[in-house]
Parts: structure tokens; sequence; C-alpha cells
């Protein structure tokens, strides 16, 4: 496939520039003016029309909260066991749930999606491609981190079940923390010898790779004291970790200057439902950007619709956030965030070609998303 003369918005170039993008095996092959069709390529023609990279969110409960089914259907929380880090995301994503097509027609390609926020460590989560009918072929990567919350929800689902306070959650993380690491410890002193390893737990098997810096603890934090204690745990445990929500964030944005944790900013296009919430704002993703941050926008889908995702971007640029900015926080930046920067968030030769074209500005309501593709194929 041949895509002709758009206006380019490659997520790397600050300016747009008009050119051409040449798809092969569902690869982009290359970007560049005046590519003249090859025989039997199909072309499409971008005259008048612009271009992005297939949108990205790295926050949302996309395929495990279904579309019209309520709290009853919902396979996204755990209820019956405060600390669940064996539990994986792609064991209840549906791939026939209709918000999964409205993401991709949305020109939302790719979403980070897993459990909630009412166990302090829920499970792990995956990246997957919003087109598919089974997940094993949707996935992008898994495990990509381990989800973990801090809070009011925690408090709330297990107030009657010893965890009441934020220092209680914050516990729960320290404690498998601690067990996980005294685990690996002595099955890697016990090397080949099966008779010496420590008896399976499944817990602390899921933990090791947080331990081995392989995947991020994924923290849920909206207010102040909850984004640094998410810190404090990274930073005594030395694990990687990206802060979700961060909902105060511009509260503390001399803390959080040129922070080295990635930071999923949202969902802001909702009412403030609880305590935690009192200080949303949509200035808070362009704040901490101008500080040097790494921010992404995020839905929270099914809290914003998964298709609205650049719309919350374009709210974000009118509380002041740099438009370009705003265009990586949905693109490259959770691509980073969530480890598949190597093949999708910007428009370069040998990424996969997950490609929105546009009637104008996708962060504009009344812009029309006219084609989507993801992997070369339109959606």
């Amino acid at each position: 496939m041949l895509i002709k003369n758009g206006l380019i918005h490659d997520a790397v170039s600050r300016e747009p520039y008009t050119a051409d993008i040449r798809i092969e095996d569902g690869k982009i092959k290359e970007i560049a003016p005046s590519l003249l069709p090859a025989s039997g390529e199909e072309c499409i023609d971008a005259s008048g029309l612009q271009i992005y990279p297939g949108f990205i969110d790295a926050h949302c409960h996309l395929g495990l909260d279904g579309w019209g089914i309520g709290f009853e259907g919902a396979d996204y929380n755990e209820h019956g066991d405060v600390c669940t880090p064996h539990l994986r995301a792609e064991d209840s994503f549906n791939p026939l749930d209709p918000s999964v097509y409205h993401a991709a027609r949305g020109g939302v390609t790719t979403v980070a999606t897993g459990q909630g926020s009412a166990n302090p460590i829920g499970g792990t989560w995956i990246a997957v491609k919003t087109t598919g009918v089974c997940v094993d072929d949707m996935i992008v990567k898994t495990p990509i981190a381990m989800k973990c919350a801090l809070g009011e929800n925690p408090k709330r689902v297990y107030r009657d079940k010893g965890n009441a306070a934020r220092m209680s959650t914050a516990s729960v993380i320290r404690n498998m923390l601690f067990k996980a690491k005294e685990y690996l410890a002595k099955k890697e002193a016990a090397g080949d010898d099966i008779f010496k390893r420590p008896s399976f737990d499944f817990k602390c098997e899921a933990m090791i790779p947080v331990l081995k810096k392989e995947i991020p603890l994924k923290i849920h934090a909206h207010q102040a004291n909850d984004i640094l204690t998410a810190i404090r745990l990274a930073k005594e445990f030395d694990v990687l970790l990206t802060i979700e929500h961060v909902t105060e964030g511009h509260l503390i944005a001399d803390k959080l200057a040129d922070c080295p944790y990635p930071l999923a900013v949202g969902p802001t296009l909702t009412h403030a439902t609880k305590f935690e919430l009192q200080n949303k704002s949509w200035a808070t993703p362009g704040i901490l950007a101008s500080r040097g941050c790494q921010v992404s926008i995020i839905t929270d889908s099914p809290v914003i619709p998964q298709e609205y995702l650049p719309l919350c971007a374009g709210l974000a640029v009118k509380a002041g956030m740099d438009p370009f900015e705003a265009l990586k926080a949905i693109t490259i930046n959770p691509a980073r965030q969530i480890g598949i920067e190597d093949r999708v968030g910007t428009l370069e030769a040998g990424k996969d070609a997950d490609i929105v074209i546009t009637d104008g500005d996708p962060m504009v309501s009344d812009t029309v998303i006219r084609t989507v593709l993801i992997d070369g194929k339109i959606i």
C-alpha cells in the first residue's frame, strides 16, 4: 500500500511535512516525497488530509470492563484477595467486546490494559492492538507491568479485611516485595538443585520480573502523598516504576521536575467523585511536561470512552499544554512507558503501520477520522 500526499505528523518532528508512506508486510517501509506506486500496489490519496501515528493509551481497562454489562460483568478486579500479583490481564480480556472496535474506529490502535485499583497489588498488564478475535494474536507485549494501587480504592474495598488506611495499603505492597526478594534469593542460591529450592509460591514467582527490573510497578496514585509513597517504594526496593493518574502532580511539580518515572495523567474528563480527586485539572499534564517529565494522557477507559483519547489531549492543550507535547502524550510517550516504542508511537521506517488519517486536527471535536490502519490493514 502507498499513502500519497498527506500532511504527516510523525511525533518525531515538531513541524508536519507533506510526504508519502509505503507499507509492506504490515510495516512502514519508507517515508519520502513523490514515491511512485509499484505494480499492483494499492494507493490511498491523502491530499488535503493529515496523517498521524495510531494513538496509544498507557492506562485503561479496555476488554476487561465490558460494554453495557455493568459491574456484575466486569472482569478487572478480584475482590477475594487483597494481594494478587499472579493474576494476568490476558485471562480476562475479551477481544469481541464492542468497546475494542470503538477504540479502533477512534484511531486508538494500541492500549495498555489490565486490572483495576481495588487491590494493593492486582497482577500483570498487557499491551494489545485494538483489532482481532484472539487476545494472543493481539498482544504486542506481555507482561508490561505489575499493577498496584494506593489511596482510597484499596481502603474502600478491603476496609473490613485489614486494609483501612494508606499505610496498610503500602505495607501490603512492601510485604510482598520483601517476601519475593527473599524467595528469589533462596531460589538463586539453590541453583539447579531442585531439593534446595523454596517451595513454589505463585505470588512470589510473579514478582520476580519486578525485582529483576524486567517490568515496572504500575502504581495508581491520585493524591500528592500517594504519588510520593509510590516513589518511596520504588527507591526502597530499587525497582522500575510508572505512576498512574497523578491527579495532584501539579501541586508537587517541583518534586516531580525531571522525574525519572513516566507519568500517566488522567482521567480528567469526569466529575471529582471522591476526596482524592478534588484538585483534578486539565492543566496538570502541561505543567508536568513543561518541567521535563515524560507525560502520557490517559482515559482510564471506560471512565472516559476509549475513542475520546485525542480529545483529552485537546483539552490539555486548551488548558495550556504545548500541542506537540500533547501529541507525544498520546503516541510516543505511552509507547515508551509500556516498553513498545520500537514498534509503535511514531511514523518511521521499520515500525508497525498503525496509521490514522484525518480531515483535521484529531484533538478538535469536529475533526473526522477518515481511515485507520493497524498493521497495514484498513480497519
